[in-house]
């Protein structure tokens, strides 16, 4: 309590809680950790409370066999999800359970059944583009054409009436480029658009090199441009009993009785498994169909009572961002605390003493962060197995270098000072004075880079999760969420809200350490002369 009466320790509180931004992060940073803390009371799949044959059970402090519940039940913990919809609860009104607000764990693999979708079956009609080829003589006239019915008179083309110059108006540098392949000249490739009676398409013809002799025909492609209507996709959506649950596109209405008849029952058999795409012809133009049902295959976009969506193994992204958060918090303060305590101890040491304790501690320093940080963990990892306490062991033994540094300078400036001499003279012994008059006058630089030692850790701990030398599967892990986001790239939800959380929590941080800095910086109101 004396050090936070302290004036100057006073000033710098008033000077932090100024700083509107790092006040405000300050408090939500906490208050999300502190939220993280009661994660089983807010995110979990076993219940709160059970109360069953008018007795009270609380399953999330107690164990409690399924044979509790059951007369044939097992020895093992019961599924409470499923024990809720047996009849001895949902016929019995007295017996009831209370989950948490959100009933679902970071472990616990959501059953497919339960998510809600919608049992339809979508027919999409895509308009396949037109596409034909025309052989035409140097005079342009006609003789043979393929597909060509859309862009100009088919039967006039297969009698040989058709000519290519009298039917449309192309510009003089297309006719130019035709004309040069007839010559067995060098031709780049020409394209031009039609549009003609609403339709609008593209002809084209291919680069030409020069040959032995001249060609007699040559080929054109007609290709068709989707107009704003002609290219839409029409869909008809269908339930089991083949009632349409919107109107029938107009594509419906022109396809024949027996094509209907098949695509309603391959609508019934998608209801069961995948049906492949298929080609129909409708009115003037071929439609390719696909059938879309929504399928339960994990991961699962986000879904009513799952909002951030389920990851590959159908845990709940939400549940598994808000344990990875009290994790990422707990490692951060449990690191930095460790590095802080240790950097301090050998650091205040180094600069206490100097001498020959000094030389030899820098020397050894130097070799120990010599060493391949990412090496020693792996090595570690692979004898002892990945666990939460092994990394914050091995990554502390690396981590208080740094800070070390600071505390050596700290202290070789101020043993030489006037009120340290004056305590060694009044026979104060060395461990009060280090303890008591220099080590609260060097913290500046620690408490300083607390914030930022913090953010730090917690990107390191994503990181290390991201490559696998991090926490043990299947501990929910931020880092080990966005390395599924790799895997799986269409499931835009699980590179978004970890990230997200990620961002958020290293963006407090740097907030409430500029927020520190600026209170600990006495030349905060000087100015250039």
């Amino acid at each position: 309590m004396g050090i936070i009466k302290n004036p100057v320790t006073q000033k710098r509180l008033s000077r932090f809680s100024e700083n509107r931004r790092a006040y405000y992060s300050f408090w939500v940073l906490l208050f999300l950790f502190l939220l993280s803390l009661a994660a089983e009371l807010l995110c979990n799949g076993i219940p709160l409370y059970v109360r069953f044959e008018g007795k009270s059970y609380f399953p999330l402090v107690t164990y409690y066999p399924e044979s509790a519940f059951l007369i044939d039940g097992e020895e093992t913990r019961p599924d409470y999800k499923l024990l809720q919809q047996e009849p001895v609860f949902s016929e019995n009104p007295g017996n009831t359970m209370i989950f948490p607000p959100h009933p679902y764990g970071p472990y616990e693999t959501v059953r497919a059944d339960t998510i809600a979708v919608d049992d339809e079956v979508t027919l999409q009609f895509t308009p396949v583009v037109r596409v034909g080829t025309l052989d035409i003589t140097r005079g342009g006239s006609a003789v043979d054409g393929r597909f060509i019915g859309f862009f100009m008179d088919a039967d006039a083309v297969a009698a040989g009436q058709a000519n290519l110059w009298a039917s449309f108006d192309f510009p003089a540098q297309f006719r130019e480029a035709i004309e040069r392949r007839f010559d067995n000249r060098r031709a780049a490739y020409e394209e031009v658009r039609i549009s003609r009676g609403g339709k609008v398409f593209d002809v084209s013809v291919s680069t030409y090199t020069p040959r032995d002799r001249p060609p007699e025909t040559l080929r054109l492609i007609f290709r068709e441009v989707p107009g704003n209507s002609d290219g839409q996709i029409d869909e008809a959506v269908f339930d089991r009993d083949l009632d349409a649950v919107i109107p029938l596109p107009g594509v419906w209405e022109e396809i024949d009785a027996e094509e209907r008849a098949l695509l309603e029952s391959l609508v019934l058999k998608r209801f069961e498994e995948p049906v492949d795409d298929r080609r129909i012809v409708a009115g003037d133009r071929q439609y390719r169909v696909s059938y879309v049902k929504t399928d339960v295959r994990f991961p699962f976009p986000p879904v009513a009572g799952h909002p951030l969506g389920l990851d590959s193994a159908g845990r709940d992204v939400l549940a598994r961002i808000f344990y990875g958060l009290r994790i990422s918090l707990s490692f951060g303060f449990l690191l930095v605390g460790f590095s802080m305590m240790l950097g301090i101890l050998t650091g205040s040491l180094q600069g206490y003493y100097g001498g020959k304790i000094d030389i030899t501690a820098q020397r050894f320093i130097e070799i120990w962060s010599a060493l391949p940080f990412l090496y020693v963990m792996i090595l570690m990892g692979s004898i002892y197995g990945r666990s939460f306490i092994l990394l914050l062991v091995i990554y502390g033994l690396f981590n208080w270098i740094g800070i070390s540094y600071y505390m050596r300078a700290e202290f070789l400036n101020l043993r030489s000072r006037p009120f340290v001499e004056a305590a060694r003279c009044m026979g104060i012994p060395t461990r009060k004075i280090i303890v008591r008059h220099i080590l609260p006058n060097a913290l500046v630089p620690v408490i300083t880079f607390f914030p930022f030692s913090l953010v730090g850790a917690i990107g390191a701990l994503a990181a290390l999760d991201y490559l696998g030398f991090g926490m043990p599967p299947p501990t929910p892990s931020w880092g080990e969420m966005i390395f599924q986001a790799q895997q799986y790239r269409w499931a835009w939800w699980l590179i978004l809200y970890p990230s997200l959380a990620l961002f958020t929590v290293m963006l407090l941080g740097v907030f409430i350490g500029e927020g520190v800095r600026n209170a600990y910086d006495p030349r905060q109101y000087s100015r250039m002369a």
